[in-house]
């Protein structure tokens, strides 16, 4: 068997290089689990700019919908027309909470989710720091993990913030009452905020193909921009695909067809099927996006 001799990395039976192994010594207490706790990753992203930015934005949102209603008059579909969740938005706070969520499921709220993940890996390399967090040392999957963890709860945290700032203005605004279906009849409002917990949760599963998406990028280039625009672009490309309707049931495959699949919830007898084949679609896709940005970055040549 050959062996290496010290400091040299070559072998002394062939003289060729060979790859020096890594010492087992390790520094005392050092804990590879403890390193980059999520409480300090979370406190550095909470201070950054960015979040704040769009957590303002969303907090804004039922304050600008108030005021195009109150310059506007009554939301109305016009004569002969669909009825939509939208023309009962005044009706109560939790018909305005359920329209600030349907205005921004399918857009706004995807920002967020590719801005935290993808805003991740990509900005430490962007600043050059991610080496010097490699080498503190900190294990990359610890890192990835961290990040990855603080972004997808930030994004949670963004799609809460929404309808409890909408709930809170539209009670103010509307007053407290049951939520009105466009349908006809309605859900009472003890029901209706239990059904809106559900919607959320929906919201935040369904956006996980944004969060992989932007998570895997991140750690396939060192601009932030490039992450994140990529996922919010790719994830238009797939809205854009779900209204193709020559498709047909291919459609059913895209992350994008389930995007209003909550509505069902919001119905006095809620249908959940379409709910459960929107999750399972979302969960497949993040979870090979996951593993994707794990396997890539865990052989990645880290120069930044």
């Amino acid at each position: 068997m050959s062996t290496l001799t010290e400091g040299t990395g070559r072998s002394e039976e062939t003289g060729r290089p060979e790859p020096l192994v890594e010492r087992a010594e390790t520094a005392s207490g050092y804990r590879a689990g403890r390193t980059l706790p999520l409480r300090v990753e979370l406190l550095r992203q909470l201070k950054r700019r960015r979040t704040l930015v769009m957590f303002a934005i969303l907090a804004v949102l039922p304050f600008v919908l108030v005021v195009a209603f109150a310059i506007g008059g009554e939301p109305d579909s016009g004569g002969g027309e669909r009825i939509t969740l939208l023309d009962t938005a005044t009706q109560s706070a939790a018909n305005f909470a359920a329209v600030n969520l349907f205005v921004s499921a399918g857009f706004l709220l995807v920002i967020p989710v590719a801005l935290f993940c993808g805003d991740t890996v990509a900005s430490e390399a962007g600043w050059s720091s991610l080496r010097y967090l490699l080498a503190a040392p900190v294990p990359r999957a610890r890192l990835l993990w961290s990040k990855l963890v603080v972004g997808l709860g930030l994004s949670l945290a963004a799609m809460i913030v929404l309808p409890l700032v909408a709930l809170a203005v539209g009670l103010a605004a509307y007053g407290w009452g049951p939520l009105q279906l466009p349908t006809g009849g309605a859900v009472d409002a003890g029901t209706a905020a239990q059904r809106l917990v559900v919607v959320v949760g929906f919201i935040f599963v369904s956006q996980l193909v944004t969060a992989g998406l932007a998570f895997w990028l991140s750690t396939k280039t060192d601009a932030p921009l490039g992450a994140v625009g990529g996922a919010v672009g790719l994830t238009i490309v797939g809205n854009v695909l779900d209204q193709v309707t020559a498709l047909g049931d291919w459609r059913h495959f895209l992350p994008a067809h389930w995007n209003y699949a909550w509505a069902d919830a919001v119905q006095p007898n809620p249908e959940w099927s379409s709910m459960i084949q929107g999750c399972a679609i979302s969960v497949t896709y993040a979870l090979v996006l996951f593993a994707l940005a794990f396997r890539g970055f865990a052989r990645k040549d880290i120069v930044s």
